[in-house]
C-alpha cells in the first residue's frame, strides 16, 4: 500500500511512518519546508512538501496514494481558538477532501479523548462530545463533526482515531519534561495523584492506527486507543521514579488550588498578549487533577485491537530512552 502520514515530522508521525516501513509499505511522509526534520532521521521514507493551512501547496500530493493518516495539527494546550481552527479544522477540511478527490481509499483522523472533556470514569466513544473551556479541544471537536458530515458527501472511507495521552522514546513535548521533573526533585502532584489517566504508549497507539487503516470493520467509526489501563496518576509517575531509581515524591496540591492559579494565569497572559504558553493551564489541570480514563472495549470488539506492549515494558524503554537521550549513564 501507498500511505501518506501528514505531519510526518511530529512525534505520532514520525513512529507512524516508521512502523508502516517495517510492515514493507510504500511510505510517504507529508512536511513543511521549513520543518523540524530531527525525529525523521534514520526513517526511510519519500517526503512531500506542503502546509496542510494552504490548500494550494497540497495540489497532486495524494495522487496515486491509497491511505491517508492525518496527524498533522496544532497540539499545544494554549492559543487562541482561531489558531487551532486554521490548522485543525481548515486544515482537515483540506486534506479530506484533496485526498478524496485525489481517489484515496480511506482516511485516518488522529483525533483525541479530549473531545469528551474531564471528568469521568470508563468514558466511551459512544459518549457525546461536550462543549470545551479548551480551544484545542473545541477544535477536535470540530473536526470530527465536519468529517463525519463529509463522510456521507464521499466514497472515501472516513476512520477517526481517539487516543488517550501519549508517551514513549522520542516524545520532546510530554515525556521528556516530565522526567526532567521527577529527576529533578520538583515532580508535584495534584490530590494526592489519585485522578485516573489514560497512559498510550506509542507501539499500541500506532498499532491500533494500523488496524484502523486496514480492518474492513473501521469504515465510518470512531475508536479510543489507550494502553486500556485504569491508571491513577501515582502509579503512572511512581512506576517512572522507580525505572529512574528515583524515590517517589510524596508531595501533593489541592486541585481547586492549582485550577485557580493555572486560571489567573491564563487570564494574565491574555490581558498581557503574550503567546507563549503559561507554566500553568486550566487543560493540564484537569487532565492530573480529574478523572481522564476511557474505555477501549469498542476497538477490542470491532478490531481486535490489544496493546502489542505492556505498561512495565512501556516504562522500561521510555525510561531507557530518556537515559540515553539525556546523556544520563548507569553507575
Amino acid at each position: 500500500m501507498k500511505i501518506l502520514v501528514t505531519g510526518a515530522n511530529g512525534f505520532i508521525g514520525s513512529r507512524t511512518c516508521l512502523h508502516f516501513l517495517t510492515k514493507q509499505h510504500e511510505v510517504f511522509g507529508l512536511v513543511r519546508k521549513n520543518a523540524n526534520l530531527d525525529l525523521l532521521r534514520g526513517i526511510d521514507i519519500q517526503l512531500k512538501y506542503g502546509d496542510i493551512t494552504n490548500p494550494d501547496s497540497l495540489k497532486g500530493i495524494f495522487d496515486g496514494i491509497d491511505i491517508v493518516i492525518h496527524t498533522a495539527g496544532a497540539v499545544i494546550d494554549w492559543g487562541p481558538y482561531s489558531h487551532f481552527e486554521k490548522s485543525n479544522v481548515n486544515g482537515t477540511q483540506y486534506v479530506a477532501t484533496l485526498a478524496s478527490v485525489s481517489g484515496v481509499k480511506r482516511f485516518v483522523q488522529i483525533s483525541s479523548v479530549a473531545v469528551h472533556g474531564f471528568d469521568f470514569k470508563n468514558g466511551t466513544e459512544e459518549r457525546a462530545m461536550v462543549k470545551s473551556e479548551v480551544a484545542y479541544s473545541q477544535s477536535k471537536i470540530a473536526a470530527e463533526t465536519w468529517l463525519n458530515e463529509y463522510a456521507k458527501q464521499t466514497s472515501m472511507e472516513i476512520v477517526i482515531v481517539r487516543p488517550g495521552n501519549v508517551f514513549g522514546p522520542s516524545d520532546e513535548k510530554f515525556i521528556a519534561p516530565y522526567l526532567d521533573l521527577i529527576r529533578k526533585g520538583q515532580f508535584v502532584y495534584i490530590n494526592k495523584g489519585k485522578s485516573l489517566t489514560c497512559p498510550t504508549y506509542i507501539e499500541n497507539l500506532v498499532h491500533g492506527i494500523e488496524l484502523a487503516c486496514f480492518h474492513p470493520g473501521a469504515n465510518g467509526e470512531t475508536f479510543i486507543i489507550t494502553d486500556g489501563l485504569e491508571i491513577a496518576w501515582k502509579e503512572f509517575t511512581d512506576s517512572l521514579s522507580q525505572e529512574l531509581n528515583i524515590k517517589p515524591t510524596r508531595r501533593s496540591i489541592p486541585f481547586l488550588f492549582i485550577y485557580f492559579i493555572a486560571y489567573l494565569m491564563e487570564l494574565s497572559y491574555k490581558a498581557l498578549r503574550i503567546k507563549k504558553a503559561p507554566l500553568l493551564t486550566r487543560y493540564r489541570i484537569n487532565n492530573a487533577g480529574k478523572d481522564y480514563h476511557f474505555s477501549v472495549a469498542k476497538a477490542n470488539k470491532i478490531l481486535g485491537y490489544k496493546p502489542v506492549a505492556d505498561f512495565q515494558t512501556s516504562v522500561r524503554r521510555t525510561v531507557d530512552w530518556y537515559k540515553k537521550h539525556r546523556g544520563i549513564h548507569k553507575h
